[in-house]
């Protein structure tokens, strides 16, 4: 089929319609079509069509010049040879459900396409998935890797519903020491059946400074330093000396007790806390704390997907914005 570039994109006649109806390529243009520059290169490479005065490798120079471009070929191949109809659209690209195509059927995936190196920007982030939630699509990252191999994560907002309400407390005295908080607490106490401390011996229970100042703010402790109370912005400005993700961790930590979560330490995991839903015995998710602004290589939120996958547990970034708080799950798929 003889098709001919007009040095932006490759056009065909009304033959060119056939390859519209049939396989879902290009974008009717009155009489005949017009074909993306993957598209082009794809139907060259499977020998479907011929380009006047242009090979493969001319037309790839041409293009190749655009910013991604080589990436994002890579990217519709792979989805093609996996039988999907694939456009270019919002973001880089969508995706139409198995069996569908323009026309008389329906995307399902927005895939935006990203190599290894790039930066994963939060608030950007979350404002796509939301946008692709709203037109009733799942959102795709295709990561390209420095081997050219490719990777797919579905990105969701999590909306983490209740599991419970927060227990009832009773204002507890506490004593700090550096930023150590102490409560001269029996084992059994309210606080240890809500899985709050850590207990130093038969008498004292440790407080952790998110947990402390999440108390202190629920008025469930009592805190003192050298005879001076402590409320809770002046506990965090003391921690936030040594702590300086302090705010963000602790916004993360409230926010999941207010729902009935209980938020742990995730340090062993290299993240900010392992999540159970109630008393359970093994934790759910990870979740990482992330202030308004933050950016991530891509290979770093690669890494933590694959340790949480490897120890079963979800991946969530807290995003926080403002005083809102979006929880981000990245899960690698298999399209």
């Amino acid at each position: 089929m003889k098709a001919v570039f007009d040095g932006v994109w490759v056009r065909l006649g009304s033959e060119g319609r056939a390859l519209y109806e049939q396989g879902g390529y290009g974008r009717p243009e009155g009489p005949g079509l017009r074909l993306a520059p993957q598209e082009a290169l794809y139907l060259i490479e499977r020998s479907r069509i011929e380009v006047e005065n242009f090979d493969f490798d001319a037309l790839l120079g041409i293009f190749a010049g655009q910013p991604n471009f080589i990436r994002s070929y890579l990217v519709y191949r792979d989805i093609r040879e996996r039988g999907y109809v694939i456009q270019p659209g919002p973001h880089d690209f969508r995706v139409f459900r198995r069996g569908h195509k323009p026309g008389v059927g329906k995307s399902r995936y927005l895939v935006r396409v990203l190599s290894e190196r790039d930066l994963i920007e939060f608030e950007r982030l979350g404002r796509d998935v939301a946008a692709a939630v709203h037109m009733r699509k799942q959102y795709i990252l295709a990561v390209v890797d420095d081997e050219d191999e490719l990777t797919y994560y579905e990105v969701r907002i999590r909306d983490l519903p209740p599991v419970g309400p927060q227990p009832r407390c009773e204002p507890v005295t506490a004593s700090l020491y550096g930023t150590y908080v102490l409560a001269h607490l029996p084992p059994g106490s309210p606080l240890e059946e809500h899985w709050y401390g850590r207990r130093l011996d038969a008498e004292r229970l440790m407080i952790r400074p998110v947990e402390a100042i999440h108390l202190i703010r629920r008025g469930c402790l009592q805190v003192t330093g050298g005879g001076v109370p402590f409320d809770a912005d002046a506990f965090m400005d003391a921690v936030a000396e040594k702590d300086v993700e302090i705010r963000e961790k602790v916004a993360v930590f409230s926010d999941l007790r207010t729902k009935g979560y209980i938020p742990k330490t995730g340090y062993k995991f290299g993240h900010h806390f392992r999540v159970y839903s109630g008393k359970k015995t093994h934790s759910e998710m990870l979740v990482h704390a992330v202030p308004a602004g933050t950016s991530m290589p891509m290979s770093a939120v690669s890494r933590s997907v694959r340790l949480a996958h490897s120890v079963k547990k979800k991946m969530l970034f807290a995003s926080l914005y403002n005083t809102e708080i979006r929880y981000i799950e990245f899960a690698r798929i298999k399209l």
